[in-house]
């Protein structure tokens, strides 16, 4: 279930209708109450009141802009996490082969190997 529809439920939903509307608390200027009927990213919100009497504001964020998360690489479980740079240690030797000296970046290379992997980009040589 979409978290905004499961929010909405017990909290205050709203759908940005101007820029800077979820900013105003008080719900009236440029508010559209409930959410985007599209569901599309930055365009709806919720806003909840804590038992501590905090306001919280969660936008609905599906896909980000461009350029807001670079090099954006994550792994399913910690031996996952653990195999990338083992799999970046064997590449990185080939690497090294190829060239026939040591690479003092090594660090760098094997970050870029690592994302590139996660990414689908090509990895590097």
């Amino acid at each position: 279930m979409n978290w905004l529809r499961a929010v909405s439920r017990s909290a205050t939903c709203s759908t940005l209708g101007t820029p800077g509307a979820q900013f105003q608390l008080d719900g009236t200027s440029g508010r559209v109450s409930g959410p985007d009927p599209e569901y599309r990213s930055y365009f709806s919100f919720a806003t909840f009141r804590g038992p501590d009497g905090n306001t919280w504001l969660l936008q609905e964020i599906t896909t980000r802009l461009p350029g807001r998360v670079a090099g954006d690489a994550t792994y399913a479980s910690v031996g996952d996490l653990a195999s990338a740079p083992r799999r970046a240690e064997a590449a990185h030797g080939e690497h090294e082969r190829r060239t026939g000296q040591r690479d003092e970046n090594w660090a760098d290379w094997y970050a870029a190997y690592m994302v590139a992997e996660q990414s689908g980009a090509e990895l590097p040589k």
